[in-house]
């Protein structure tokens, strides 16, 4: 019998299955209080406006151009209404500067392919999205922690990449709400970053798949606005924005889009070629036809849904949590991650969890690139109304506290 293991390429043997994926399973049990998926609420996706939009391009005489091949960079109508988007966050840009994608994650396994050789170290949060880590491990890289704002030397990162055997290529950040902390950069952090990137002469990657899930505070320019603001333009700016219609639309689909500097834009449009040609062109074209038709509207819905159940699970914290847990108090997003005491293991606590209290969530320690943060989980409130917030975070509550009972005695 073939050895398999032995002609697979090195890469290989640094893919990990997901968590995540692996605990969306538990979806399926009725019986189980699921905070563990960060994905939106199916309830609130506009399928009414999807199925007219299907239909409208079946019916009418662009239903051969969608069922057809097409360009790699993706549907011209769909990326010059991204322009008008992106234009009302602070980020003029022509159509030459996006590339659609097959979902933003699509986008960072490119990213990681266009910028990453073996032992190339890449700047990632302590912790940070599990998938990005999944799509960059492919390409045998290096970590070291970013702290936005933090006081460490471009020269310290230098002196580290060049010991692991490589050079600094870029930093990535979820700047807005991110996956899985929910916390935000401030603009000072991002203007630090930029300016630690400019001195490393490095590549910013710039997760928005959150920025429109804001519920309160004070918008912050994205990095790629605050970059322009610098350059003068985008084609002089280093800042990639890689953003998502799954939060606010659709998952489904598999439509996420880059924004970047023509250069960039160019490259990555030949991998899209020797990878999928391009991604499914009826879906960016229902995508474009909702998105022209109601996406500010389908984008308040979704906050006013979400908003509403991040406050109960906050207020649920509050009432339930013993002393010596702590947690974020994110302004949007999906997510709130949670501190144990030290020693705790939140691994251990999920098969504790999902066996007494019919609780998921997912540990923290997936999201670290050195593999530290044992005593952290992160908990979803997208997919659970307030009912099940109360119940699932009390269950969990009394669970951790009595942990914390037998640890003493």
């Amino acid at each position: 019998m073939l050895d398999w293991d032995s002609i697979f390429a090195t890469r290989s043997s640094r893919m990990r299955a997901s968590e995540i994926r692996e605990l969306l399973k538990l979806l399926d049990q009725p019986d189980i209080i699921s905070f563990a998926g960060g994905i939106p609420d199916p309830a609130l996706f506009p399928d009414q406006a999807f199925k007219e939009a299907y239909s409208d391009i079946f019916a009418g005489p662009a239903v051969a151009a969608a069922l057809q091949y097409s360009v790699s960079e993706g549907y011209l109508p769909l990326r010059q209404w991204l322009v008008g988007e992106m234009a009302k966050i602070g980020v003029p840009c022509e159509a030459e500067n996006i590339l659609i994608t097959s979902g933003s994650q699509q986008a960072l396994d490119y990213l990681g392919k266009l910028f990453l050789s073996p032992n190339d170290t890449a700047l990632v949060t302590w912790p940070t999205y599990l998938g990005a880590l999944q799509a960059f491990n492919a390409y045998e890289p290096s970590y070291d922690q970013l702290s936005p704002g933090g006081n460490r030397t471009p020269e310290a990162y230098r002196e580290t990449a060049a010991k692991a055997g490589g050079a600094v290529k870029f930093a990535y950040l979820s700047a807005d709400f991110s996956n899985p902390t929910g916390e935000t950069v401030d603009r000072a952090g991002r203007e630090k970053l930029l300016d630690l990137a400019d001195e490393l002469d490095i590549a910013v990657i710039e997760d928005g798949a959150y920025q429109y899930l804001r519920f309160d505070g004070e918008p912050v320019a994205p990095i790629l606005a605050l970059d322009i603001a610098r350059k003068g333009g985008i084609n002089e700016t280093r800042t990639i924005y890689s953003g998502s219609f799954s939060k606010t639309l659709a998952p489904g689909l598999r439509v996420g889009y880059v924004v970047a500097a023509a250069p960039v834009i160019r490259k990555l449009v030949l991998m899209k070629q020797a990878a999928d040609l391009h991604s499914s062109t009826i879906n960016q074209m229902a995508i474009c036809h909702v998105a022209e038709r109601g996406f500010d509207q389908q984008v308040q819905k979704v906050r006013s849904v979400y908003s509403q159940r991040r406050d109960a699970m906050l207020a649920a914290l509050g009432r339930h949590m013993p002393s010596g847990v702590s947690w974020t108090e994110p302004e949007g997003g999906m997510f709130v991650w949670i501190t144990l005491p030290a020693g705790m293991d939140g691994a251990a606590l999920l098969a504790k969890s999902i066996a007494k209290a019919k609780v998921a969530f997912v540990p923290g320690r997936a999201f670290f690139a050195d593999g530290s943060g044992a005593n952290t989980l992160r908990v979803s409130f997208s997919c659970a109304n307030e009912q099940m917030i109360e119940e699932g975070i009390s269950r969990l509550g009394r669970l951790i506290a009595g942990e914390l009972v037998a640890k003493v005695a």
